[in-house]
Order: structure tokens, then sequence, then C-alpha cells
């Protein structure tokens, strides 16, 4: 069975890793009360790599930053876009997002959906 994933590489704030665990937190039952299969939130690590691209680089982190890498996984793209529509409507996940204090810069967030090429 074909699976859908929606990736993202978030530059966040060092400062805002407990508030960003917290939102992500409760945002993953969220995600999988409305049908996602999956939900995963990694904290940067192990990013400084020779002769690539690392991740820091990529998301243009300062010295007070580092990286968030996360996935989400469902059924195929078409319920990926009805299990969004009501995340988006929750209003769990309204009251958690202060527009004048988020967690992290949503428009250097990088996003993308994608069809699974190979799960081993």
């Amino acid at each position: 069975m074909s699976r859908y994933v929606d990736g993202f590489v978030i530059p966040i704030p060092k400062n805002k890793v407990d508030e960003y665990r917290k939102v992500a937190e409760v945002a993953g039952k969220i995600w999988k009360e409305h049908g996602a299969l999956d939900y995963w939130e990694c904290l940067g690590d192990d990013l400084q790599v020779k002769d690539m691209v690392s991740f820091p680089q990529l998301a243009d982190i300062g010295a007070d930053e580092t990286v968030v890498f996360s996935w989400i996984v469902y059924e195929s793209r078409e319920q990926r876009d009805l299990v969004n529509a009501k995340v988006m409507a929750d209003p769990r996940i309204k009251e958690m997002c202060d527009p004048d204090n988020p967690p992290f810069d949503c428009k250097r967030m990088a996003y993308g959906g994608f069809t699974v090429l190979v799960h081993a």
C-alpha cells in the first residue's frame, strides 16, 4: 500500500525548544486523531557534516538556532488533504498558535509533500 509524507525542515531558536516540544506533542495527537498514520518531530543533534550541505546551511540558521526535521505519514495525498483540513479547523490548534509569539518563523520553514519512492 502506498503512503504519502509531508516533510518539514524548521529553523527554531534554541530558547524555544521546550515551547515547541509542548506544541508538537499536542499537535501530533491531533494529527493522529484526524487520521495521520505517523507523526515525527526530531531535534538536530549531529548537524556538522563535511562535503555536503548541512541542515544548518540549508535552513540558514544563526548561532542561537537549531533545526527540527519532521514528517507526517498519511495513507495518500487525498487523505492528507482531508486530515490537514480537519486539523486546521480543530480549535485546539488555534488555541496553541499565538500569532504574537510563535515558537518559530513559519516563513523560514521548508515544506513539501512526497510520494514514497522506497520504504525498506
